[in-house]
């Protein structure tokens, strides 16, 4: 019922033009007939809860039927997001404004509400840290973020954000020297996975996100990806960009991208396996996480972590995705 449920809303809702803008550009790609990947999409979408943006994007196409089993699509994600997180409860990571508060020894840096604080609460913050992160306390995939220096700017800070919204003034963070060689212009952030059940946090998958140029590492804003290794921190495959380019090295910095290290890993584990049960009526959690010489740190919590990044075509070895590694934490 679940499945049909799904594939009903996908349909009520559907972009066709867009779906039938994908299935041309996988006949190009496979050279399977038009019609063969229509019924394909409608198969995968009954049997997988895939909408055809997964049937593209993770190849399905190219799977076998034990292959696909392993992929967590769309629909399922939803689902499972829908099981294990508390919705009465979500705010409490999603609010960066609620993330502070609660996770607030897990942060090691300064940060201050601007909208609640008085100028001399600014004066004082500012006089401390004269370079800053300005974040939105609803902001998503890195949009809204701005680094200020209080010392260039050219009208008063309140001026500065007055259409900015709900903002947090943030310290900057110094992240490893190991990832800062990676690319120094970002804080390169990890991104991990955990599931929690009761008094018990696992972590089910993690990546590292590179920054190529800007001073944001995300994806979607013109960073790389790479899944890490869960158990050890290692990374066993090349970075990713947004375009499908891969890069064994970085292309700023030359430095080795396939063999690096994370550093201070059991560090990132235990940190996240603390911080899950902090709001335990949230399972299923997004950490970022940046590595400091110090250790690790939170930058922030999803609630509604994607379930794409992590199981890219070229980052699956033998075509084999991520979701027998959610049904093993949570069958454990």
């Amino acid at each position: 019922m679940g499945k049909l449920k799904f594939l009903l809303a996908r349909i009520a809702g559907l972009n066709w033009r867009q779906m039938f803008r994908k299935i041309n550009e996988v006949h190009e790609k496979s050279g399977k007939s038009k019609i063969f990947i229509f019924l394909d999409m409608i198969w995968c979408g009954l049997r997988y809860q895939a909408g055809y943006m997964d049937y593209w994007l993770f190849e399905m196409y190219d799977l076998n039927g034990a292959q696909r089993k392993t992929v967590l699509t769309r629909g399922m994600n939803n689902s499972f997001i829908k099981k294990y997180n508390d919705s009465a409860y979500m705010p409490e990571i999603e609010d960066k404004l609620r993330f502070a508060k609660n996770f607030s020894e897990f942060l090691h840096r300064d940060w201050l509400d601007f909208a609640a604080a008085s100028d001399e609460e600014i004066a004082e913050f500012t006089a401390k840290h004269p370079v800053f992160m300005v974040k939105p306390v609803d902001g998503q995939c890195g949009r809204g973020i701005e680094k200020l220096d209080i010392n260039t700017l050219e009208v008063p800070l309140r001026e500065h954000l007055a259409g900015a919204g709900h903002v947090l003034l943030e310290e900057c963070v110094t992240q490893h020297r190991d990832l800062m060689a990676l690319h120094p212009c970002s804080v390169n952030t990890c991104r991990v996975i955990s599931f929690t059940r009761g008094k018990t946090t696992r972590v089910v998958a993690a990546y590292l996100r590179i920054g190529n140029g800007k001073y944001v590492d995300n994806f979607n804003n013109g960073g790389m990806v790479v899944p890490i290794e869960e158990d050890c921190g290692k990374i066993i495959y090349p970075a990713l960009d947004k375009s499908g380019r891969l890069y064994d090295v970085h292309p700023m910095t030359g430095v080795a991208i396939k063999g690096f290290q994370v550093p201070l890993w059991d560090e990132v584990i235990s940190l996240v396996e603390r911080a899950g049960q902090v709001v335990p009526q949230v399972g299923i959690v997004g950490w970022d996480v940046c590595v400091t010489d110090n250790g690790p740190l939170l930058i922030e919590g999803n609630d509604y972590p994607g379930h794409d990044i992590y199981q890219l075509p070229p980052h699956r070895t033998d075509g084999i995705g991520v979701l027998p590694k959610f049904l093993k934490a949570m069958q454990q």
